[in-house]
């Protein structure tokens, strides 16, 4: 098969590094309506909303500050989560990196229980998700959508998103560990879309 033969497939992502504190869960619910909008993709937003703010809540309690107003001085660059968005034939991903490696556990609350329904809802609203172990550490929890139709490449404008003053994760050696996780489980599932899409038009 030549270089000219070969039919690259569509392909939206867009990642972001935030400080692992409880107002980074109403900014990834931020980061993925901006983005939906951009892909024009705008249909699935509200599930994907739901998704991203349950494993962000999950990475920012494994691995960041959960007082819910905390002090500046209490903030380091460790606390960081990394989350992504990744379109791809006919699906959308949701990914949340954090630097810990215990895998979220799903729970069965009871009807008076507060709270440990994160991961029924996931389950319920996604086609599926799982762990991914990137090569540099940390776990990045993923979950799949169906977006009905193959992706088609549209021409959209760029808008940088606005963002709460230090939010934002600092660069540092954590900061770089999640993005190049996040880079890490792109290229990953990315190329072995390639290759299935690439396997059905042989057969």
């Amino acid at each position: 098969m030549s270089a000219d033969t070969v039919n690259p497939i569509p392909l939206y992502a867009s990642s972001l590094r935030l400080t692992a504190v409880p107002t980074a869960v109403g900014c990834s619910r931020m980061f993925v309506r901006h983005t939906l909008k951009l892909w024009q993709l705008e249909d699935h937003a509200e599930t994907a909303t739901l998704i991203m703010s349950e494993l962000v809540t999950n990475a920012v309690k494994a691995s960041g500050i959960t007082e819910p107003e905390p002090k500046s001085w209490q903030i380091t660059a460790e606390h960081v989560i990394g989350i992504q968005l990744r379109a791809i034939e006919a699906s959308l991903y949701v990914e949340v990196w954090d630097r810990t490696d215990a895998a979220p556990v799903g729970k069965n609350p009871d009807l008076e229980t507060e709270g440990g329904r994160g991961l029924l809802l996931v389950e319920q609203l996604a086609k599926r998700w799982d762990v991914y172990r990137p090569r540099v550490g940390g776990k990045v929890v993923w979950a799949e959508l169906s977006l009905g139709l193959p992706l088609e490449l549209r021409p959209f404008e760029h808008t940088p998103l606005l963002l709460p003053s230090g939010i934002r994760a600092p660069q540092g050696p954590v900061e770089g560990q999640a993005r190049t996780a996040l880079l890490d489980v792109l290229l990953k599932t990315t190329t072995e879309a390639m290759v299935a899409v690439h396997v059905i038009r042989e057969t």
